[in-house]
């Protein structure tokens, strides 16, 4: 007998719990008693739980597992279900559009996250921490415009947005933060030069060269003439 090609079978509905199962499913819908049909319903769902690689997503939610036989089912299968028996529609539902935050950012080339460093940094009653959380924010914004922009950001800019972002409660000195250069860029330490490790390699070699030029020793044991 000819095999038969799969353009010729059966269609699957839910293609990830393969041809099998759906034959199975069929053949449950073909049983005349309704207990019977119930009892063979639950040993194919925990068949799947076992087989179907699917189900270790669905395990967590058994109700899904149903409704997936219902679907393979095409909606025409007459069992005990253990929970609501899902309906058409479900099929059809589209899904809920994805909400996005509607809040404003003042600067973007900054973000979001800048806005609410400074909110926390205005609730800050000791003046010495409200400096160093201003300072520090000062750092990422500067960060944070260079790899927006590529370029330098001028100090003056920075502690100006600062203080419209803080609604003027957060103020630094200018000339103290060009004087200590306090918005230095927050990048990584970069990495140590080869230059020590030139320095250790040409050691090295001159301690090679040393042994090199030793005189040379003559081997104890000369060999004799074989007359003498």
């Amino acid at each position: 007998m000819i095999g038969e090609y799969n353009t010729s079978r059966e269609g699957i509905i839910l293609k990830e719990y393969g041809r099998n199962v759906q034959k199975l499913v069929n053949y449950i819908r073909t049983v005349p008693d309704k207990n019977k049909r119930t009892e063979l319903a639950t040993t194919l769902i925990e068949l799947i739980k076992q087989l179907a690689p699917v189900a270790k997503e669905a395990q967590e939610n058994p109700q899904r597992m149903w409704d997936d036989l219902y679907i393979m089912a095409d909606f025409n299968l007459d069992v005990d279900n253990p929970f609501t028996t899902p309906d058409r529609t479900i099929l059809f539902k589209k899904p809920r559009k994805m909400e996005y935050p509607q809040n404003n950012v003042r600067f973007r080339h900054y973000g979001k996250n800048i806005e609410r460093l400074v909110k926390e940094a205005v609730k800050k009653e000791d003046p010495i921490e409200r400096e160093e959380a201003a300072i520090y924010i000062g750092k990422l914004m500067k960060t944070f415009f260079s790899a927006w922009n590529k370029e330098n950001l001028d100090d003056s800019v920075i502690v100006k947005d600062i203080g419209i972002l803080s609604q003027g409660k957060l103020t630094l000195s200018l000339d103290k933060v060009r004087e200590e250069n306090l918005f230095e860029k927050l990048y990584r330490e970069p990495r140590k030069s080869n230059t020590n490790n030139r320095q250790q390699g040409s050691e090295r070699g001159d301690n090679r060269n040393q042994r090199s030029n030793r005189p040379f020793k003559k081997n104890r044991h000369q060999h004799r003439r074989r007359d003498q």
